[in-house]
This record gives structure tokens, C-alpha cells and sequence, in this order.
């Protein structure tokens, strides 16, 4: 079944198709972030550092692709979620950004600011209908193999 996947193009290393790939992040607020943090530590196994944890798996296709999910904690008063006044966001890994923003436009979907750019990826914020705030990324993972090889 996997080399059926293989020879099916939509499967190929890099998709021009605009899409979400994956999960590349989950944002929580905390009352207190060490405390909530140490909390999944302790009872939940998490490695933790300053960001959160992270967490890495490898793709089914292409199998040699390691991708990175970040789990983070904001402050109970962090705007970084506004417009949504939800206590979660979710973070989405996403095959070419630029296209997939200029659909959602046409979409007519909320989008909060421009495409950042940084040396770990491309980065946009949308609102879902119900307002949760949704964060895109395109990832750039060879920046985090880079970093886990040097710790290593």
C-alpha cells in the first residue's frame, strides 16, 4: 500500500498543492506556565524547555522527513491568541503557504496579518468560523534537525 502511495503524485517529496500536512503546534493558556509546564513533566513524561517541549515524528511518505510539533504555554494575558478570546490554538504545518493564503482570501477567510518570514519558516494567522485562531507554518525542519544534531 505504501508504494502505491509512492507512485501517487500527490505524494511526491515537495506538493506545490496548497495544504495542511499536519499539526506543527498546540498552544495552551496557563495561570501559571512553570507550574503547569513542570506539572506535564512530572506526571506525563514531557522534556521540557523555555518553549514547552518538542516533539518529533517521521513522516510515512517520504520516510526519511523528520517533522517537529511544538507544545507551548502562554500566560492566562497573552494577546498572542486575540482576536479569539479561546484558551487554545492550534498550529498547522503547511505545504506552499503563499498560494494557500491567496485561496483563502478569495475564500473570503479571515486573515489577521501578512506572511512572516523566519529562518525556521513562513508563518500566518486566520480566524475559523467560530473564532478560534488558527496559525499557519511552512516549515523550514532542517533549522530543528540542525539544533537536536548540535545538542546531541
Amino acid at each position: 500500500m505504501v508504494s502505491d502511495l509512492l507512485k501517487n503524485s500527490q505524494y511526491e517529496e515537495k506538493n506545490t498543492k496548497p495544504r495542511v500536512t499536519g499539526v506543527g503546534g498546540v498552544f495552551l493558556k496557563a495561570e501559571s506556565t512553570e507550574t503547569l509546564k513542570k506539572w506535564y513533566a512530572d506526571h506525563l513524561g514531557f522534556v521540557t524547555d523555555q518553549y514547552g517541549a518538542t516533539f518529533t515524528t517521521k513522516n510515512t511518505v517520504p520516510p526519511h522527513e523528520i517533522n517537529y510539533l511544538q507544545w507551548s504555554l502562554f500566560k492566562k494575558d497573552s494577546d498572542y491568541f486575540a482576536p479569539s478570546e479561546k484558551d487554545c490554538m492550534i498550529n498547522y504545518r503547511v505545504e506552499n503557504l503563499i498560494l494557500l493564503v491567496e485561496n483563502l482570501k478569495i475564500a473570503g477567510v479571515t486573515i489577521l496579518d501578512e506572511i512572516a518570514e523566519f529562518d525556521y519558516g513562513k508563518f500566518i494567522h486566520i480566524l475559523d468560523p467560530e473564532q478560534n485562531k488558527i496559525e499557519l507554518w511552512e516549515p523550514v525542519d532542517q533549522i530543528f534537525t540542525d539544533l537536536e544534531n548540535e545538542a546531541v
